[in-house]
């Protein structure tokens, strides 16, 4: 039998989930665990460039446990993946020290994330600046065939791509070089107010919001009505039914914004309910959490340590 080829991905821990998050990215990663050998990782060490230091570190650490639970929750097994705290691993910031000193400062000034932040004169943190190669350490060390992003992340794995090639170019092939797993079916989820839903934006609905929070939040989206259907709410319906079910139901309805959003209401609760009550299952397990990340812990380190004793004995320092 084949083995699977590897995957690789981190979230970071920097807030409450949302729909769009769910919808956007995190249900792939449930798809994909039985196709991959995937390895998920909370990034935690990648969420100081936004949180320090904002946030309290009893925040962080609550912001952490609840993307595990959520994670679990929506059916991330386990027993498929090594799903893992990116602290937990002292490899990736060892490697991504390795990997500074291969990476010139004009080479990481191409970064969005850094012309972003220069465009809008922000003082840029170093963490901020640098952050591309622990992301390259993140991929590398585990010599995925893919890492699945969205078409505005594909940088990400450009730099990973870069950065294997150019060690395995001084030191002999010690990086299988990734692709991007591009996910064509990703749905960009629009909030409340009709951008992008985003927690900086503040235009969110909760991924285990209870029926209540559903409502109001669902009551507060601001209707686009320029064509023959509310924009806004039908986008959002699409994602729980499919356009062949929501057809009579909008011309049945059109024009009465009000039944269409509590007709959403009704149907997102619906969709979301198992997902909410495995959440509090899970939050009332107090050592389930501890446990699965404990057990990524040790499978991630015995792999990155293996590829990291590679690593030294082609610099020579082991």
């Amino acid at each position: 039998m084949n083995e699977k080829s590897v995957l690789v991905s981190g979230v970071k821990p920097t807030g409450d989930l949302h729909i769009g998050n769910y919808f956007g990215a995190m249900r792939q990663f449930v798809e994909l665990q039985e196709k991959y050998k995937s390895y998920v990782f909370i990034a935690d060490y990648h969420a100081l460039t936004t949180s320090h230091p904002q946030r309290h570190p009893d925040e962080v650490r609550a912001s952490i446990r609840h993307i595990a639970l959520g994670y679990l929750a929506i059916g991330l097994d386990p027993k498929k993946v090594v799903f893992f705290k990116q602290s937990d691993v002292p490899a990736h910031t060892e490697l991504a020290w390795i990997f500074n000193c291969l990476t010139t400062m004009p080479y990481l000034m191409r970064a969005h994330a850094y012309k972003d932040a220069e465009a809008k004169n922000k003082e840029i943190s170093v963490g901020t600046f640098d952050y591309p190669m622990l992301m390259a350490a993140d991929i590398l060390l585990y010599d995925p065939a893919v890492v699945p992003v969205g078409r505005d992340q594909k940088q990400h794995v450009e730099f990973a791509r870069d950065t294997a090639q150019k060690f395995n170019s001084l030191y002999g092939e010690t990086f299988a070089v990734p692709e991007p797993l591009i996910l064509d079916s990703t749905a960009v989820v629009p909030g409340t107010d009709g951008q992008k839903m985003s927690k900086s934006y503040g235009n969110v609905i909760p991924l285990f919001a209870d029926h209540d929070e559903l409502a109001r939040c669902v009551m507060g989206i601001v209707t686009d009505s320029s064509g023959e259907r509310p924009q806004n709410v039908y986008a959002l319906h699409k994602l729980v039914k499919s356009e062949e079910e929501l057809a009579p139901i909008y011309a049945e309805h059109e024009g009465n914004y009000k039944a269409l959003k509590e007709m959403l209401i009704e149907d997102l609760d619906r969709y979301l309910a198992p997902m909410r009550t495995k959440y509090e299952e899970l939050k009332n397990d107090s050592g389930i959490v501890d446990e699965v990340l404990e057990s990524g812990k040790r499978e991630a380190r015995a792999v990155s340590e293996a590829k990291m004793e590679r690593v030294r004995k082609a610099i020579g320092v082991a």
